[in-house]
C-alpha cells in the first residue's frame, strides 16, 4: 500500500526548529520527498538549503532550485516564525514591529509568491501556515506578535478564496504553547503535559497537507491541547 504523500514534494520552512523537524519527519514518514529551508544548515538525509525568508528574491531562487531538483512542488508548510513578548502598543519600537512582521508575516508572503505560480502550473497544491491564538484576539504586551499572526490568518483566508478554484488549498493552524526545550526552559514551573507536542502538531499539519483535506479552504484550526 502506498503512503498518502508518496510522489509529493513538500517544502518545509523553519526546518531546523522543533516543529519544523517534527513536520519533516512526519512528511517523510508519509512518503513525501522533502525540501528543507532555514537560515541555518539542517543536518539530515533530506535536501536542504539556507534561505532568508524575509528576502523575496532569496525565496524565489530557493523555490526555483527546488523545482529544478525535483520537477514539482506539491506542499508548502510555512513553519518558520517566532514569538517575542513586547511592550505596550504605545511603547512598541519600530525594530520590534519590523522583526516580528518580517519573521511571521513577510516570510509567508514571500514564500507564497515564490511557490504559488508552480502550483498553478501543476493544477493544484497545499499550503499550510502557522498562525497563533493571539492572532484572533489581541493580548496585552503582545501587540506586534498578535498583529503579525493576524496577518498570517488573513493571508490564509484571502489566498484560500483566490486559489480554491485552482485546486490549491490554503489553511493554517493556531497553536498555543508547543512542548519544546525552549518553552520548558522559559516556563520551568508549567505543567508540560498540557502542552501540544511538536509531533502532535505535525500530524495536524500533515492532515491539512493531504488529500483528506481537499474540501477545506481558509481554515484557522486551533491546536491547543489543554493549554
Amino acid at each position: 500500500m502506498s503512503k498518502p504523500l508518496t510522489g509529493k514534494v513538500a517544502l518545509v520552512t523553519g526546518a531546523a526548529g522543533a516543529l519544523g523537524r517534527a513536520v519533516v519527519d512526519r512528511f517523510a514518514e508519509l512518503g513525501a520527498t522533502i525540501a528543507q529551508l532555514d537560515v541555518i544548515e539542517v543536518s539530515n538525509e533530506h535536501y536542504d538549503a539556507r534561505c532568508d525568508l524575509t528576502d523575496a528574491k532569496a525565496c524565489e531562487r530557493a523555490v526555483a532550485t527546488i523545482i529544478e531538483e525535483f520537477g514539482r512542488l506539491d506542499i508548502v508548510a510555512n513553519i518558520a516564525g517566532g514569538f517575542a513578548m513586547g511592550d505596550a502598543v504605545h511603547e512598541t519600537q519600530a525594530e520590534t514591529w519590523d522583526f516580528l512582521m518580517g519573521l511571521n508575516a513577510l516570510s509567508v508572503l514571500n514564500m507564497s509568491r515564490a511557490a504559488v505560480p508552480q502550483m498553478l502550473q501543476q493544477g493544484g497544491g497545499k499550503i499550510v501556515n502557522v498562525g497563533a491564538g493571539p492572532g484572533q484576539r489581541g493580548v496585552a504586551m503582545m501587540g506586534a506578535y498578535a498583529a503579525s499572526k493576524s496577518v498570517v490568518i488573513r493571508l490564509t483566508e484571502t489566498m484560500a478564496e483566490e486559489l480554491k478554484e485552482q485546486r490549491i488549498n490554503v489553511n493554517c493552524v493556531l497553536p498555543s504553547i508547543i512542548d519544546t526545550e525552549r518553552n520548558r526552559s522559559d516556563m520551568p514551573d508549567a505543567d508540560f503535559s498540557r502542552w501540544v507536542t511538536p509531533q502532535a502538531m505535525a500530524r495536524v499539519i500533515s492532515f491539512l497537507a493531504s488529500s483528506d483535506a481537499d474540501p477545506i479552504h481558509g481554515a484557522a484550526l486551533p491546536v491547543t491541547g489543554l493549554s
